[in-house]
């Protein structure tokens, strides 16, 4: 029997990556996404090439109960071995002009997603005595970013939930690890100054979303059995 991976936000770009990833791996996917049908279609017909099955669930991550309505019928029947918290966003403006909206979305997608999303899952998981957790973090979150301090602040605040919760689960053999990409090939960074970001790059070049479902494929595969409470960087060495 193939085990599930409930991926958020995997309609496009990293979380899309993620799900191809893993149904190469073996994988049954849950795939959530908020509103881009299409794009999630096409994951999921991509999922199905490669052998998986993949059920599409379409709800906002910082919507408590659409989050309840639509996981807790599947949680009674299926626990996901893998859960990959992706879903994010950003809302870039310095912060002495951020408005609270700016501020308080970021935030909620983020780290009420992650509670929302992570809780009942992980109830389960804890009856079973396995699983794994990776939250999608980012370098942001470690280093800072000027005009990205509420992504900071939510990636930061990410990166202690997972280190807090490793402690937590580890003797229930549930492992819960961080990645974090840097500057990844995404629709997230098309309107930045490339020829200003490639220079900070010790590669020279931008990251592939499969290069951070690569590090994802790996927290998820047996060979990862003795890491918990880390934060993998995939970043082309940006920070250190």
């Amino acid at each position: 029997m193939s085990r599930i991976a409930l991926i958020t936000g995997g309609s496009k770009g990293i979380g899309a990556a993620i799900a191809l990833s893993l149904a190469k791996d073996g994988f049954d996917i849950w795939l959530n996404y908020r509103n881009d049908h299409e794009s999630a279609s096409r994951v999921a017909a991509a999922v199905e090439q490669e052998g998986g099955k993949c059920l599409l669930l379409p709800f906002d991550v910082s919507d408590s109960v659409a989050v309840q309505s639509h996981l807790q019928p599947l949680l009674e029947e299926e626990t996901p071995y893998a859960l990959i918290n992706n879903a994010g966003f950003t809302k870039d403006v310095i912060m002495a002009w951020m408005t609270e909206a700016e501020w308080s979305d970021t935030l909620s997608v983020h780290l009420d997603g992650f509670f929302f999303v992570t809780k009942p899952v992980l109830n389960n998981m804890l009856r079973k005595r396995t699983g794994r957790i990776i939250n999608i973090v980012s370098t942001s979150g470690q280093s800072g970013m000027a005009g990205q301090t509420n992504y900071s602040a939510a990636k930061a605040g990410l990166i202690g939930a997972t280190k807090a919760l490793a402690m937590e689960v580890a003797r229930r053999n549930i492992l819960v690890n961080a990645v974090s990409p840097g500057f990844i090939d995404t629709e997230m960074i098309k309107d930045l100054p490339k020829e200003k970001i490639l220079p900070m790059i010790p590669m020279g070049r931008f990251g592939t979303p499969m290069e951070v479902a690569g590090a994802v494929s790996f927290l998820c595969s047996e060979k990862a059995s003795y890491i918990t409470g880390q934060v993998i960087s995939v970043n082309g060495g940006t920070y250190r």
